[in-house]
């Protein structure tokens, strides 16, 4: 391998059924040589280990704000500085709201509003939830700013209702950071 550095994917993973795909997102994205560091909501931590996550990324995962054993950095500055990217995948109701009215109440939010890099965002939820009005105008918020959606998928839900709502397949969120991986990748030649 070259001594260019990789391109590294902040990935937050919140409290959604669907953060056990994350596990095989984690893996899809180190076969296309990204780094990739977890940051976890507290209530993603009861869906998916972050020891789980810790062994695929062989990175550590962060999932508190107030680490005692953190560098004299706070971590949500340090995550954010060394981000290419910082995708949420699932991203829950909740985290959009926050995000849309700057609220940061955990790490992901803090790290999410200290974040240069770009943020792309794959939402699951009931389908009720995604059609709310609150949440589209959340959405339409959040796009404003300059931040990318990955579209929800339509299909079953673990609500046992169908509709859109379902986390992106895999093959459409790693599509969407593959542009803007390609998008780093040509503005850095054109700095060379």
């Amino acid at each position: 391998m070259n001594n260019e550095r990789l391109f590294h994917i902040l990935l937050g993973i919140t409290g959604s059924i669907a953060a056990y795909k994350a596990a095989d997102l984690i893996r899809q994205m180190q076969k296309r040589g990204w780094e990739i560091t977890v940051i976890m909501t507290r209530a993603a931590t009861h869906f998916i280990s972050p020891l789980t996550l810790q062994t695929l990324s062989r990175n550590r995962v962060y999932a508190e704000m107030f680490d005692p054993e953190a560098e004299w950095v706070p971590d949500h500055i340090a995550l954010a500085d060394r981000a290419d990217l910082l995708l949420i995948a699932p991203c829950t109701a909740n985290v959009m709201a926050k995000l849309a009215h700057g609220l940061a109440d955990d790490l992901l939010t803090c790290t999410a509003l200290a974040c240069p890099a770009p943020l792309l965002i794959a939402p699951a939820m009931n389908d009720r939830m995604w059609d709310h009005p609150a949440t589209q105008a959340n959405r339409r918020l959040l796009e404003e700013r300059g931040v990318r959606f990955v579209e929800p998928a339509a299909g079953d839900l673990a609500c046992g209702r169908e509709g859109r709502g379902r986390l992106a397949d895999l093959e459409a969120i790693l599509a969407a950071v593959e542009a803007v991986w390609q998008a780093c990748q040509a503005k850095g030649r054109r700095s060379s």
